[in-house]
C-alpha cells in the first residue's frame, strides 16, 4: 500500500484469558483466546455524553453536524481482503439505489426521516460530534434493539436516536448479511442481557453481529497469537494515509470508534 505500517502503541490494555464464548466452530474447531480490557469502554462513557441530550437535546456545538468534516474516513483489512469502508469519494463509495453524489450512503437523516427509510434487519448508526456512533438494529414497527447502557434492550427508534441524526449502515460492513428475518430475530432474543453476560463490548459489534453472525464481533471470539491480520488505513487527505495493525477485529473496532469520537481533525493532528 505504499505507508508506513505501524503497531498501536497508545492505548492502555491488559490481558486477561478467556474461554470462546461461542464454543465450536464448524470449520475451524475450538478456540481459546485473550479478551484486551481497555481502560475505556466507549458503552460507559456514552452515559456521561447521552446526559446532554436528555436536557432536551441542548448541546454547545450549535453548528449543523457535517459527516464530511467530523467524521473518519477509513478501511479495513483482513489480511488482504476489505471488509469495512467509509469513504466519501465517488470512486470509493458503494451508492444506494437513489443516492446522489459522492458518499451517498453516507448521508444523515433525522430520526423521523429515517423510519421511511428503514426495512427490518437493517442496521442504523447514530452520529453526533464529539460522541461515539450508536448502532442499533431495527427490527420493524417503528423500534429497534441495541446495547445501551451495558444492557441489549428494545426501544422506539427515535427514542434510542436521542435526537441524532442517523444513516442506514448495510453497507460499511462488507461480509455477506443473514437474512432480515434471521437478524431481528438474533437482535430481539438477546432483549434483557447485560452487564457480565454480554458478549459485545459496544453498540457496533453487537448490531454488526447480528447482522452479520461472526464470532469476530464478539469478546474473546478470536485467537490472540502475536499476529496481526487486521489493519486500519486511516485517511488523512491529500493521498495521505496511516495503518495500524491489531491482532483482532474486535480491537480494530475499539480504536477505529475512538477515532469517531475526537473527531476528523484530531485523528490528523495526532498522527500527523
Amino acid at each position: 500500500m505504499g505507508n508506513q505500517v505501524e503497531k498501536l502503541t497508545h492505548l492502555n490494555y491488559k490481558e486477561v484469558p478467556t474461554a470462546d464464548p461461542t464454543g465450536m466452530d464448524r470449520d475451524e474447531g475450538p478456540r481459546i483466546g485473550v479478551s484486551y480490557i481497555f481502560s475505556n469502554d466507549d458503552d460507559e462513557l456514552e452515559q456521561q455524553q447521552d446526559s446532554v441530550h436528555d436536557l432536551g437535546g441542548e448541546n454547545p456545538a450549535l453548528q449543523p453536524y457535517d459527516p464530511q468534516l467530523h467524521e473518519v474516513e477509513c478501511s479495513v483489512y483482513y489480511r488482504d481482503e476489505c471488509i469495512y469502508q467509509k469513504s466519501f469519494s465517488e470512486e470509493d463509495a458503494q451508492l444506494e439505489e437513489g443516492d446522489e453524489g459522492g458518499g451517498g450512503h453516507l448521508s444523515t437523516y433525522t430520526p423521523e426521516n429515517l423510519l421511511n427509510r428503514c426495512k427490518p434487519g437493517d442496521l442504523v448508526e447514530f452520529v453526533c460530534q464529539a460522541q461515539y456512533p450508536h448502532w442499533v438494529v431495527y427490527v420493524g414497527d417503528f423500534q429497534v434493539v441495541h446495547l445501551h447502557r451495558l444492557e441489549v434492550v428494545n426501544s422506539f427508534l427515535t427514542d434510542a436516536s436521542q435526537g441524532r441524526r442517523g444513516r442506514i449502515a448495510n453497507q460499511l460492513y462488507r461480509y455477506k448479511p443473514l437474512s432480515p428475518a434471521v437478524v431481528v430475530r438474533n437482535a430481539l432474543e438477546q432483549v434483557g442481557c447485560k452487564d457480565r453476560d454480554l458478549s459485545w463490548r459496544n453498540s457496533e459489534c453487537f448490531a454488526a453481529w447480528c447482522r452479520y453472525g461472526k464470532r469476530e464481533f464478539k469478546i474473546g471470539g478470536e485467537l490472540r497469537i502475536g499476529k496481526q491480520p487486521y489493519r486500519l488505513q486511516i485517511r488523512l487527505g491529500d493521498k495521505r494515509s496511516h495503518t495500524l495493525e491489531f491482532q483482532s477485529l474486535e480491537d480494530l473496532i475499539m480504536e477505529k470508534r475512538r477515532n469517531d469520537q475526537i473527531g476528523r481533525a484530531a485523528v490528523i493532528q495526532e498522527l500527523s
